[in-house]
């Protein structure tokens, strides 16, 4: 079956971004895709004279840049749709949540209003996110704003700009951060790597591990830019082949996405898993094939930045002294950087007991003797 995938592709100054457009061009055209790049919309009004110093207010400007990006990716959806082919990829150089970070949150709500839209529905609306950091943090000599007339920010300025495009995307299902720890070039084969795996061109599955840890100090995290704290509902459907297929509602604030997703474990870390946008009276249909032998999974997700590494923490109801981590890896022998404020009990990956479906299952008996470890 056809499918268009929207991915973004963004980061801090000088990270490489032109380039890793027509790298992804030239390499996902040759896998059989057709590639369409939707124009990074600052630089072109910037370079047209359109700038938040040009405009009476950086309010003015940021609406104007949000509402054509907005109208951009729609026009490029809509051409998509009438295209030949079943592998489209929609690769937009930079998205509306870029934005962001160039505002207040006072700033953001206002352009929200005006665009009568929100977060949840703005962020969400990608399939995945890729972030290039910048060269000023840990490729220091390569960085230069000689390459783009739209670029003005001293190695201090790009560092922390660099921070808060990755805070305006945490939150997002699936954000990859692609650092300077290799060279340029193959910087550019690890994010080509990173975007074939999300496709399921290359190893079609997750990796994960998951970690059984201390009650994490939530304070902490909600006061931590790079954290973002998701309330999700997940309920598990009837299955008769032996997999795993559940329905999510995601979101924060009252603003929601729904989701289907199948999963089947390979081996090992390995698991199949295919996931499937629904619309509200989708997600409300397919309520009713639930299981009736577990009950819908409520819990409190902090998605969090840290190290250029992306990690889930889910809090339960029913647990105060514990908590669940997890992070999806590349590699089966992947370094994992732990906060320092976060302490690990010990590593549960492949222990039934403290997947969500049993989870679900549980009765408040056992709940309380998980809670005892």
């Amino acid at each position: 079956m056809r499918k268009i995938r929207k991915i973004v592709i963004t980061g801090g100054p000088c990270a490489g971004k032109s380039t890793a457009m027509s790298w992804i061009r030239n390499a996902f055209s040759q896998r059989g895709y057709t590639v369409l790049i939707v124009p990074e919309t600052a630089t072109e009004l910037i370079t047209g004279g359109v700038a938040p110093w040009t405009c009476s207010s950086n309010v003015e400007y940021q609406t104007v840049q949000v509402d054509l990006q907005l109208s951009k990716e729609r026009l490029f959806q809509k051409a998509a749709e009438t295209m030949p082919g079943e592998k489209i990829l929609i690769v937009c150089d930079r998205g509306v949540m870029d934005n962001r970070a160039y505002m207040t949150a006072e700033e953001f709500a206002q352009v929200q209003s005006r665009l009568h839209g929100d977060e949840i529905s703005w962020r969400d609306s990608y399939d995945a996110i890729f972030h290039l950091v910048t060269a000023a943090s840990g490729a220091e000599s390569f960085y230069s704003n000689a390459n783009n007339s739209a670029r003005y920010e001293s190695v201090e300025e790009a560092i922390a700009l660099d921070e808060r495009l990755i805070a305006s995307w945490t939150g997002h299902r699936h954000l990859r951060v692609i650092d300077n720890s290799t060279a340029f070039e193959e910087k550019m084969r690890r994010l080509e790597s990173e975007i074939a795996s999300f496709l399921g061109e290359e190893h079609p599955y997750e990796m994960e591990r998951k970690f059984l840890i201390e009650f994490p100090d939530t304070d902490w995290l909600e006061n931590n830019p790079l954290c973002r704290k998701i309330d999700i509902d997940q309920t598990y459907l009837k299955s008769d082949n032996g997999e795993e297929i559940r329905v999510r509602r995601r979101g924060e604030n009252g603003n929601y996405i729904y989701y289907e997703t199948h999963k089947r474990v390979l081996d090992g870390l390995k698991r199949l898993s295919t996931e499937t946008p629904l619309s509200k009276s989708e997600y409300r249909r397919l309520l009713k094939n639930a299981d009736p032998e577990r009950n819908t999974i409520r819990k409190k997700r902090y998605c969090l930045t840290y190290d250029r590494q992306y990690f889930e923490i889910d809090i339960y109801p029913f647990w105060d002294k514990q908590a669940i981590l997890e992070i999806e890896l590349r590699e089966e022998d992947e370094e994992i950087r732990f906060p320092e404020k976060i302490r690990v009990i010990r590593e549960v990956t492949g222990d039934p007991a403290f997947k969500n479906a049993a989870l679900a299952k549980i009765h408040d008996s056992a709940q309380a003797a998980i809670s005892g470890i």
